[in-house]
């Protein structure tokens, strides 16, 4: 047992519970953005963006508006954002979508997977392989890092489509988006950039990529949740997976949500802007935390050291992650062990596990714009006692 761990072990409990619940898990969803709340509140009644009469017109108005200001955001132009219920279906539009249309071409059948992508790229693969999709998956380093080396070779065949994540969702690790982009652009093959939890954290641009098609998500910037968007590059095929009123290019039938885009852009507006000093100042709290982490017996950090600057995450030896995030939990502190979308499914993190890591607690803290230095003095405060107790159990 460390000094930090014996010496909370002596105090016989944990540092003060504070005074309310503090969320150190933004990476699952952030609370909305005051000028978002605001802008909801006062809001006025809209009609169907698709009726011709004038209500109907001034909705169109507020809807391509909003989608303008998010391409500009998103460094795309504004035909190329395809909005969405959120990141789960622009990933299964973006994945599903491009396989069939190669299919249907009589073009290849494969798809390019590294095994350590978020559980809608994952259920979406398993699902087109019980179509008969081929997968070739790319193994990743122990920093959850893909290998982008064995992903150029796995494009050496061609592919329908190829995936990667922007930056893991559970690490944080950044991904060699760069050099993948090229290989997949040498092959001729299209790449689809999961950027749900890069996206308003990190410096990017869809038009800079290289990529064909990049998933984003409303709630994981302070905007309302389930609206997202696809971005799609203007020459990518792609299959529709909803039929009915041809809406945006007839690649997502359905009344679109013109209240839900205005908000979107409008918290994506004020994450960029404030882009780089967020970045700085939360790198700096999560720095405080990986430093205590290596400070304590047991406990480690897989993440690469070119990481999401809101993520902290660690892996603790001898201690169920159930336990830990539970006894976090009562002692005031909502953290994660895992991607929100796989919560209440008690099974290892199956990205810790492509690390070569088994058989530990991993424990993800993620922080934002809400979060302040003495939220993360709290943490650091109680973080000991609570893997020592949890170990204990």
């Amino acid at each position: 047992m460390s000094q930090s761990e014996h010496r909370a072990t002596e105090r016989g409990s944990a540092a003060p519970r504070p005074a309310r619940q503090l969320l150190f898990d933004h990476a699952a969803a952030t609370p909305m953005r005051d000028s978002v709340r605001h802008a909801l509140a006062s809001a006025e009644p809209l009609a169907n963006p698709a009726s011709t009469h004038r209500e109907g017109q001034r909705a169109r108005a507020v809807l391509e508006e909003a989608r303008e200001r998010l391409a500009a955001a998103l460094g795309a132009h504004p035909t190329e954002v395809v909005l969405t219920s959120g990141g789960t279906e622009s990933i299964n539009l973006a994945l599903k979508g491009a396989w069939w249309a190669s299919r249907d071409a009589g073009s290849s059948e494969a798809l390019v997977v590294p095994v350590a992508e978020h559980h809608a790229t994952l259920d979406a693969v398993e699902w087109l392989e019980r179509q008969g999709a081929t997968v070739r998956w790319v193994g990743v380093d122990g920093a959850a890092v893909t290998d982008a080396d064995a992903f150029a070779a796995a494009l050496a065949d061609g592919a329908a489509v190829a995936t990667m994540l922007v930056a893991s969702n559970e690490l944080g690790s950044m991904q060699p988006v760069d050099a993948v982009a090229d290989a997949a652009a040498r092959a001729g093959v299209p790449l689809h950039l999961d950027a749900v939890g890069a996206f308003g954290h990190v410096p990017l641009r869809f038009d800079q990529t290289g990529a064909a098609l990049m998933s984003v998500a409303s709630h994981k910037l302070g905007g309302p949740h389930g609206v997202g968007a696809l971005v799609v590059r203007r020459d990518a095929r792609l299959q529709a997976l909803h039929h009915g009123g041809g809406q945006q290019r007839g690649l997502r039938s359905g009344t679109q949500d013109a209240l839900g885009a205005s908000l979107f852009a409008l918290a994506a507006e004020e994450a960029q802007a404030e882009l780089a000093a967020e970045s700085a100042r939360l790198r700096a709290e999560t720095d405080r935390i990986l430093a205590l982490a290596a400070s304590l017996d047991g406990v480690r950090v897989l993440a690469a050291p070119d990481r999401l600057p809101h993520i902290a995450h660690l892996v603790v030896e001898g201690a169920e992650g159930e336990s830990l995030q539970f006894l976090l939990d009562e002692a005031g502190f909502a953290v994660s062990n895992g991607s929100a979308c796989s919560a209440g499914v008690a099974r290892e993190s199956h990205v810790v596990r492509a690390c070569g890591v088994t058989g530990v607690a991993p424990l993800r803290l993620s922080l934002g714009r809400t979060t302040t230095a003495q939220d993360v003095d709290a943490l650091l405060a109680a973080l000991p006692a609570a893997i020592a107790r949890a170990r204990s159990l």
